[in-house]
Order: C-alpha cells, then structure tokens, then sequence
C-alpha cells in the first residue's frame, strides 16, 4: 500500500497565469508557459525573467536537455525553440492553424507531438464538424520537420507518448482516444469514454470537457485518462473529479479502473504526473466542490492517498527525477488593479517535499 504525504517547501507568484512548465537540468529552476510569454523562474531565490513570447498565450513547455533547448507551443499554433543558455529563440514553426491545445516531448527526446482543433457544430445535433486541418501533428524536434500529420475529431486537447516513445495517444472533446505508431504513422487502437463529455441541456446547448490530459502507464499497456464528469448545466463546472485506466491494447479497449465513490469532489481535471517508481500517480485541477483539487492515487488499486487543496488552479503537476519532490504551477484568478493602478502577480509555483 502506497502512504505519501506532501510538505510545502517553496511557494512564489509570476506576473501572469501558468498553463504549463518543465523543471530545467539541475532542478534549480524552471521553463513556465504564460499567458504574456515563456519565463525561467529559479526556484532558489524565487526570482523570475521573461526570455520570450508567441502571438497569443503560450501553452505548453518542454526541455530538450541533450541539445540544451526549450520548446514551447502556443495559442498562435506555433512551436518554437529557445538556446538554453543564451536564452533567445532560434526557430519558430507554425504548425497549426487554430491553437496548440497540449505539447509534449518524446521521451527519447526525438520527436514532438501538438494537437489542434475547434469545436464547431457539424450539423442539427451539434456533433463536432470534422476538421479543417491535421488534428495531430508528429515533428522532428531537431529540425522541426513534420514527420506524421494525424487524423481525430476536433478539438484534440491532450497528448502523450508511451514510456518506450513507440506510441502516441490523443484524446479530445468527445472522449475520444486515438493511438498511432510513431514510426509509421499507422493508427492502431481506438477507443471512446462517454464519461468525459456534458451536454447542456440547461443553457448551453453544445458539448463541453472531454480528456484534458492523458498519460500511458509506466508498461505502456494502459491509459490514464483525466478530466470531468458531464454535468447538466456545463457552464456550471461542478462535474465529478474524474480520473480514468483503461486498457487499450486490448480489442475492444476496456475500462479497468476510474475515480472510486466517495473519493472525488466537483472540479475539471487537468493534469496527470506518474510518479518515477511507478506506484502512484497525481491529479490535479481546479476546485468548484469538495475539498480537493490535487490528490495522489495508487495505480494498482485506484485508491486514494493523500490531498492537497491548493487555492487555485492547477495546470501542471511533475514530479523530480528521483521522486522526492511534487511540482505545481497554475494561476490564481486574474486580479484588478491596486490603488497604484498595477495589477498583481497571479501565475503560481510551489514544490512539496513528498514524504513516504
């Protein structure tokens, strides 16, 4: 049985909100995706400077530690690379036309996935329309080059590759989930959760959530799935906290496990860590009910084991290398201005010592 408890070591404020970060080498600091653009935020001193900015909000951040980069997607549907030691951008690709929902990097550090896509209805029943462009594109993370242009139903929101990076996985609005083959590009499992997916029959009448993150289970035989479960009134966000394991070589794919009665509040999901020995896993988001919005699970049993209730949103959560440390960034609202006519600081880094 897993037992893990967090202690707080270090908490501080950037300028604007986080969407996403990735630790730097040595663990002393860190690349944030903001709202105003791409930060280094050491963690030592709590000190911060800005190196860069897309058109439009930066989503996601990732480190390619061998060619000393950092690659950076954004709302602009641009992926672009820092110099880690200069600090200046040297490429920028437009790769989308709409958004970059989720960025991730290889873990042999060889290729990069984005996914894309806007809802838009595709007729009477709302169904989403199919999409105008890739909804996945595969890059060579040393040139940029577009190595697969992947087809799914917008819009795509998470992506993630498998431990061995032999596989790539999507999921989008509808629940849907779609696994290809790095290498050739070839689809080869597909499955669909109806759990992640409202439809406002209140008063918004569309469809709303889906798989906001996703990540293969350290075997690479199973998907975890996270987000929110659907809601009457969707704008309302006061779905359940919902996680789900399902296997996906398997044909059909089957459902082994999701968030157990009793053990979630209300609030969209956003995030997914494995810890590095493989027995648990963090998820995090935001709170809307309850009286959590980070907890840990233990992967072999699904069950709960340890809470955090953080005060604001968030985005990412990672953990060290070696494990011994529980990463969180986000935002915090977005506040008014101050009687000097500044507006605060609301993007949000902590760590937590993890204690077992």
């Amino acid at each position: 049985m897993v037992s893990t408890t967090f202690n707080r070591t270090i908490d501080f404020k950037l300028p604007m909100g986080i969407l996403d970060a990735a630790l730097l080498p040595e663990e002393k600091s860190l690349v944030a995706a903001c709202m105003d653009g791409v930060y280094i935020a050491d963690l030592t001193d709590r000190s911060f400077r800005k190196i860069g900015r897309h058109d439009s909000y930066v989503r996601s951040a990732a480190v390619l530690v061998e060619k000393q980069q950092i690659v950076t997607a954004g709302y602009d549907g641009a992926i672009q690379w820092f110099d880690l030691l200069s600090e200046q951008s040297v490429r920028t690709i437009r790769i989308h036309d709409f958004w970059s929902w989720n960025m991730k990097v290889s873990p042999d550090r060889k290729m990069i996935a984005s996914v894309t896509g806007q809802y838009l209805a595709g007729g009477y029943r709302y169904e989403p329309l199919p999409e105008r462009e890739p909804s996945v594109r595969l890059l060579a993370s040393e040139t940029g080059e577009i190595l697969h242009s992947l087809t799914h139903v917008p819009s795509v929101q998470a992506v993630a590759f498998s431990p061995d990076s032999q596989f790539v996985a999507a999921g989008n609005l509808m629940g849907e989930v779609r696994v290809w083959n790095c290498q050739s590009g070839e689809q080869i499992a597909a499955f669909t959760s109806d759990d992640f997916t409202s439809w406002g029959i209140i008063k918004s009448h569309c469809y709303l959530g889906g798989i906001f993150a996703l990540e293969f289970t350290p075997d690479g035989k199973e998907l975890l799935l996270a987000g929110m479960g659907p809601m009457k009134d969707p704008m309302a966000g006061n779905g359940r906290q919902l996680w789900q394991k399902w296997s996906w070589q398997e044909s059909p794919a089957q459902r082994k496990d999701q968030t157990h009665d009793g053990e979630s509040g209300e609030g969209l999901m956003e995030t997914l860590a494995i810890h590095p020995d493989g027995r648990s896993f963090v998820m995090g988001g935001r709170l809307r009910g309850g009286d959590w919005n980070v907890a840990s699970f233990e992967l072999s049993t699904g069950n709960r084991v340890t809470t955090l209730k953080t005060g604001y949103r968030v985005t990412r959560a990672a953990f060290s290398p070696d494990g011994t440390r529980l990463y969180l960034v986000g935002t915090q609202g977005q506040p008014g201005p101050g009687k000097d006519g500044t507006f605060g600081h609301f993007g949000r880094v902590e760590v937590y010592d993890t204690v077992s």
